[in-house]
């Protein structure tokens, strides 16, 4: 694992593979290891780019609020790093959004997206303009390990080895920095922007992932090249849950 310093923090990630780059950027509480399935898959055919965002993983998180504007600074610095110009972004959930929001900020970077069970605002309807406040409250009051078997025991029933990939990702992140990562990734939004994205977009959606199925119809619908996929016997760890399934729709993605 190499790593880069952006804005203060040190940026963790792995390159494996040769060909055009693909960056992987994972979901809130989680780390570049959520993506072992995909870059065995691909490893053959592509770059393969797969990082901690700060303060999760093996990056650090600096002293003070969290602006989710470093998020993609992040992203485009670690493409600077590698020299990169252009690379396809492939996330999950958070790692989705700070994606698409990369291609909003930096849209001669991003040759395609890839948002697998991401949001695209924190505000998109009435239940989410109550709920997240008050799960931002909550992420204060519950420990640490407390978070991690709630997430962890919703999430692996479709693959119970996701436990305890969940749980060891959790333990990597002090309460500290969990707090102000999560007070940032609940205030970030795009809805109003999803008209800048140029570039081919696919949107995939675990058939059972409740969590952030309103957003790519929304998606879909507002992002012009957009093309919307569902993948069965999958919840919100959709590319854990189902990485066959996930594989195939991006590599027919990708070669189209």
């Amino acid at each position: 694992m190499s790593e880069l310093i952006s804005n203060k923090a040190r940026l963790y990630y792995k390159v494996k593979g040769k060909g055009f780059p693909i960056i992987f950027t994972h979901g809130a509480s989680w780390n570049h290891m959520q993506w072992n399935k995909q870059v065995e898959f691909f490893k053959d055919k592509f770059m393969l780019i797969t990082w901690d965002v700060r303060g999760h993983g093996y990056s650090t998180l600096p002293d003070g609020p969290v602006n989710s504007e470093d998020f993609s600074s992040d992203l485009i610095a670690l493409m600077d790093h590698l020299k990169l110009n252009q690379a396809i972004l492939c996330g999950l959930s958070m790692g989705g959004h700070i994606s698409l929001q990369t291609a909003i900020k930096y849209p001669q970077r991003v040759k395609s997206l890839i948002l697998i069970g991401s949001i695209c605002s924190n505000t998109l309807n009435l239940y989410e303009k109550i709920f997240v406040p008050i799960n931002r409250f909550s992420s204060n009051m519950l420990s640490m390990e407390l978070s991690g078997k709630l997430q962890a025991k919703m999430l692996s029933k479709f693959n119970p080895e996701n436990y305890d990939y969940i749980m060891n990702a959790f333990s990597m992140i002090t309460k500290d920095n969990w707090v102000r990562i999560w007070d940032a990734v609940t205030r970030m939004e795009s809805k109003n922007d999803l008209h800048k994205i140029n570039c081919p977009t696919l949107l995939l959606i675990g058939d059972h992932d409740t969590m952030t199925n309103k957003h790519q119809p929304y998606m879909h619908e507002h992002i012009e090249n957009s093309t919307l996929r569902t993948i069965k016997n999958a919840h919100h760890s959709t590319n854990l849950d189902n990485p066959r399934a996930v594989n195939e729709e991006i590599i027919k993605f990708i070669k189209l």
